[in-house]
């Protein structure tokens, strides 16, 4: 093992970020081809692999997350050197969430972080699934359920909680159903379920299991403009349903289902300042928001526990 130069540890610093030879190479100037070079150089003084195959990219290895930490700090170094007390919360995030929380919570958390460090940059990704196992180019992920992760920091944000939402229209056509047997002979709008990838998002149909799939749909917004048009009774969380004075929520002592928010960091993601700004602000928003999420309705039971 030899000392590597610092250019070859900001190669993969780039590399990590992106999980892509290609989008790298686009930031720092260079062709693909002299990006994989740079990494060879880099693995080959350091006696190992720092990358490794992963679904849609690359991953960091044991030896490449080291190997980023100390690249780490030779970027910060490097921002700082002639320029006095430059904001240190600065450059690109990359974070995946799901699309209520992006809009709610994510959203006014990165707008305020933004006024005090206008050099911020986020990237929001929406997408209701798992932490995922490799997350080569992405820096945050903000789940639904405890997640099962290696290699990575899980930090729980909170909960919030879900009920059975109908517009009043609905309600004045169909009736107000007063016990859950009632509520089963209602078209559900809801989740895709052969698409739905988190199983804490199986309360529907766990607490109605004969409630027939009115309109589904892989986006959480569809479900709250279908139910406010009359498309069925949704499934919905109270923070966005809240909202809408034309959505009545119906048995809320039985429909409720509380979950929680989980955030996951890759390890040398935390490290950078730009990354524990925007985590620290989102865990700052979620306090602001929570009797927001839980919703004005009883809290409910804790995802698992109910049952039919």
């Amino acid at each position: 093992m030899t000392s590597p130069s610092p250019e070859l540890l900001l190669v993969l610093l780039e590399v990590s970020r992106s999980g892509k030879f290609t989008t790298a190479g686009e930031g720092l100037g260079l062709n693909h081809t002299t990006v994989a070079r740079k990494i060879s150089a880099l693995e080959k003084a350091l006696g190992g692999r720092v990358l490794a195959r992963a679904a849609g990219g690359w991953e960091l290895t044991p030896l490449g997350e080291r190997a980023v930490g100390v690249a780490v700090q030779i970027a910060e170094a490097m921002g700082r050197l002639g320029q006095g007390e430059e904001d240190p919360v600065t450059g690109s995030v990359r974070m995946t969430a799901t699309d209520g929380f992006s809009a709610y919570i994510a959203s006014p958390a990165v707008a305020a972080l933004r006024a005090e460090h206008p050099g911020l940059t986020v990237e929001l990704i929406t997408v209701t699934r798992r932490a995922m196992q490799q997350r080569s180019g992405v820096d945050i992920e903000v789940v639904v359920g405890e997640p099962q992760v290696h290699r990575a920091q899980a930090i729980r944000l909170g909960d919030y909680t879900l009920g059975m939402y109908a517009s009043r229209d609905y309600l004045a056509r169909h009736g107000r159903p007063q016990t859950p047997s009632e509520v089963a002979r209602h078209g559900l709008v809801y989740f895709v379920d052969s698409m739905l990838q988190v199983d804490d998002l199986d309360a529907p149909r766990r607490l109605a299991p004969e409630m027939r799939d009115g309109l589904t749909s892989t986006n959480v917004f569809v479900h709250v403009e279908a139910t406010r048009a009359g498309a069925g009774v949704g499934f919905l969380p109270c923070f966005m349903a809240d909202r809408h004075e034309d959505l009545v929520r119906i048995l809320p002592d039985y429909f409720s289902e509380r979950l929680p928010y989980w955030m996951v960091l890759r390890a040398d993601s935390y490290r950078q300042p730009a990354v524990a700004a925007v985590a620290e602000a989102l865990q700052a928003q979620m306090e602001i928001a929570r009797p927001m999420l839980l919703g004005s309705a009883p809290s409910g039971r804790a995802a698992g526990s109910a049952s039919t």
